[in-house]
């Protein structure tokens, strides 16, 4: 089956969570100073009180420390699970304010919770941490906690490519960005405030790899590494979408696309 298809989907439902107003507000309200106390308190929440340096590890991409900037700190006044439930909150009022409530809505959501919950949780941690949460009866909120958790399973296995590639978070960022069209990679937004000497020696190192030229742009090599991760990261997305038969699928697909579409024509905010 077609995973970046479903990818593409999703990932605006997801989406509203980091660029829509009403999950900062809720997760705000709550008492958490920043958007990344926020962020971090109510993503790492489905893994327990873990420390920092288990959250670092599940998150993948973050530089050195910045975890722990957040984790255990986060926690200390305002319970885990307050967090999630102002997550799933504000996110799915985010959904709701954009997309209305069409038709359809109600069956995408019992399809793609019934894919979203049929996964082996083996070597996933992000989502195996969602599947302990409670499936919400409202169907936005299904809708998103599902759609999010197929999110978290895809992102584990994108980590596995990664880790199989011998590609680590700082470098997964420089190679992302390169692919996007920034240039010069280091001035892209999640990596331009590490320090210049940890993003020199993450260039070098690409570099000596054969991955990307001089001047900081792709070779062939890198391309092509690239390309394999993104197609190992859309093998490893397939499973929890085998729960589904062909009609249902079809179905699924069908449903999502005008909810889609309102989401990336409001860039998911």
């Amino acid at each position: 089956m077609d995973t970046r298809r479903m990818f593409e989907l999703i990932e605006p439902i997801c989406l509203v969570t980091f660029f829509a107003d009403e999950c900062n507000e809720e997760l705000a309200a709550l008492g958490h100073r920043t958007y990344w106390d926020g962020y971090f308190a109510s993503r790492a929440a489905p893994l327990g009180r873990v420390p920092a340096e288990v959250v670092h590890a599940a998150f993948y991409s973050f530089a050195e420390g910045e975890a722990a900037r957040h984790i255990p700190s986060a926690w200390a006044t305002i319970p885990p699970e307050e967090s999630i439930a102002a997550r799933l909150r504000g996110s799915a009022a985010s959904v709701r304010r954009i997309v209305g409530d069409p038709p359809g809505l109600t069956r995408a959501a019992d399809l793609l919770t019934k894919a979203a919950t049929s996964a082996p949780t083996n070597g996933r941690m992000m989502y195996a941490g969602m599947r302990t949460l409670d499936i919400p009866s409202d169907p936005v909120a299904r809708l998103w906690h599902s759609a999010t958790m197929l999110r978290e399973h895809r992102g584990d296995g994108h980590i596995a490519a990664l880790v199989g590639a011998g590609i680590g978070g700082t470098e997964a960022h420089v190679i992302s960005a390169l692919a996007h069209g920034i240039y010069p990679a280091e001035s892209f937004g999640r990596i331009h405030h590490l320090p210049k000497k940890r993003l020199a020696e993450v260039m070098t190192g690409l570099r000596d790899r054969g991955l990307i030229d001089a001047d900081g742009r792709f070779t062939d090599a890198g391309r092509e590494l690239r390309q394999s991760i993104e197609d190992l990261t859309d093998e490893l997305a397939a499973p929890p979408y085998e729960a589904l038969t062909a009609a249902e699928l079809d179905e699924l697909i069908a449903e999502l696309e005008p909810i889609t579409a309102k989401l990336v024509a409001a860039g998911s905010r």
